[in-house]
C-alpha cells in the first residue's frame, strides 16, 4: 500500500485541456492506491459543475506474476509432467491457416447422377466448408478437395427444369439474358452445380478460396486420379430422387 501510494506521489498531476477550450478542462491525478485514474470534469457556461471519476486499470501498477498458475489441488496430475505445467492452463487453442496447408487437404469425389442438386450442393458445401472437422473454424479455410462427375446428370423436382431460371447480365444496356435450367443443362451442364454450390458459400474472398477447391466434369473421366478421391460421404438419404421420402 505504501509503495502504490509513493508511487502515486511521484507520478505529477497531468493537466489536459479538452479541444483547446478554456472553459473545459481535465484534471487527471492518480488515485490513493494507485489502481486508477481520477479525472474530474469541469464544466462551464452556467450549467454548474460536473464531477466523473473514470476508472482505468494500470497494467505497470499490476504486480508481476506468472500467469496462468495451476491451482493447488490440481498440481499433484502434473508433478511428474514438467512439460505441461507451462501449457496445459494457457489459453484455448485457436487454429492457423499454416495449420491447414492444401497438400495435407484430403480429395473427395461424387457422382452426381439421379441426385438432387439442392441437396448434392448443400453436402458439397459442407466439406467445401471444413465442416467435418472437429476443429471447424468459420474464419479459415480447412475444407477438402470435392470432384464431381456426370454433372449433366443432376435432377431437380417439380417443374423447376423448365421453371427455373438462370440470368447473367453482359454489363451493357439491353445485356440481359435468361435460359431455363434444361437448356442450360444441354449447354454447360458444369455450371448448374458450380452455381448451386457458389450460393452456399462465405460471399468473400474466403468463400472465392474455398470455391476453388470445387472440381465439376461433364461425364465420368476427370484428370485428378494422381490425389487418389475417396468417395464423398454422404449422411442426406433423400438426395437421391428415386428414392421415397423417408419420415
Amino acid at each position: 500500500m505504501a509503495m502504490a501510494m509513493a508511487s502515486a506521489s511521484a507520478a505529477r498531476t497531468t493537466f489536459l485541456d479538452g479541444g483547446g477550450s478554456s472553459s473545459f478542462t481535465q484534471k487527471l491525478a492518480f488515485h490513493e492506491n494507485g489502481l486508477g485514474l481520477r479525472a474530474p470534469w469541469r464544466g462551464g457556461g452556467g450549467g454548474g459543475g460536473m464531477n466523473r471519476i473514470v476508472h482505468c486499470r494500470l497494467r505497470s501498477l499490476r504486480p508481476k506474476t506468472q500467469w496462468p498458475i495451476i491451482p493447488e489441488q490440481h498440481k499433484w496430475m502434473y508433478e511428474d509432467k514438467p512439460e505441461l505445467q507451462k501449457a496445459i492452463w494457457h489459453k484455448s487453442y485457436y487454429p492457423k491457416e499454416a495449420d491447414h496447408p492444401n497438400v495435407s487437404k484430403k480429395w473427395y469425389i461424387v457422382d452426381a447422377t439421379n441426385m438432387r442438386l439442392g441437396r448434392l450442393a448443400s453436402t458439397i458445401a459442407y466439406y467445401l466448408r471444413g465442416k467435418d472437422s472437429p476443429m471447424f473454424t468459420p474464419s479459415l479455410d480447412m475444407g477438402s478437395y470435392v470432384i464431381v462427375v456426370n454433372s449433366e446428370k443432376v435432377g431437380v423436382t417439380g417443374r423447376k427444369r423448365t421453371d427455373k431460371l438462370y440470368r447473367r447480365h453482359s454489363g451493357r444496356p439491353g445485356g440481359l439474358k435468361e435460359e431455363t435450367f434444361d437448356h442450360l443443362q444441354k449447354r454447360i451442364p458444369e455450371r448448374i452445380v458450380e452455381h448451386a454450390v457458389r450460393g452456399m458459400l462465405p460471399k468473400n474472398r474466403l468463400g472465392r478460396a474455398m470455391f476453388r477447391k470445387l472440381k465439376v466434369f461433364k461425364g465420368g473421366d476427370h484428370p485428378h486420379g494422381a490425389q487418389k478421391p475417396e468417395p464423398l460421404p454422404i449422411k442426406d438419404k433423400r438426395i437421391m430422387l428415386d428414392m421415397e421420402p423417408q419420415f
